[in-house]
């Protein structure tokens, strides 16, 4: 069963949703820039086209690093990581289930991706 998901940065300057099956645990990544940001992201991935933001005029802001393939997306008001769209499927977003109304990222078990050790 599908389920409606709506997110947003911590001041509302960006703000986005998708549908997807329901978000039951996360997904912690232990490379040089998730594990200094410690967010906790969806499992699933979502294609671009079923992925929708809404953003002030310049309130988005993009960090790419390494090989510039994921593309991490922030709030450039309060400076929150919302979503990326990954490196390892390209066309295809992660949430910051931290930023998504109704789930509580302390509840749920985490998946770690060891994104450290990836050459």
């Amino acid at each position: 069963m599908s389920e409606q998901y709506e997110g947003s940065c911590h001041c509302g300057a960006v703000r986005f949703s998708f549908e997807g099956e329901e978000i039951t645990k996360g997904l912690r990544c232990t490379c040089s820039l998730c594990s200094r940001k410690g967010a906790m992201m969806s499992t699933q991935v979502i294609p671009l086209d079923q992925f929708r933001i809404e953003a002030e005029v310049d309130a988005l802001g993009l960090y790419q690093f390494g090989a510039k393939t994921a593309k991490h997306y922030f709030c450039k008001t309060c400076g929150i990581y919302t979503f990326h769209e990954t490196a390892r499927v390209p066309g295809h977003m992660r949430a910051n289930l931290g930023c998504v109304a109704g789930v509580d990222i302390f509840e749920l078990e985490a998946e770690i991706f060891d994104g450290k050790h990836l050459l």
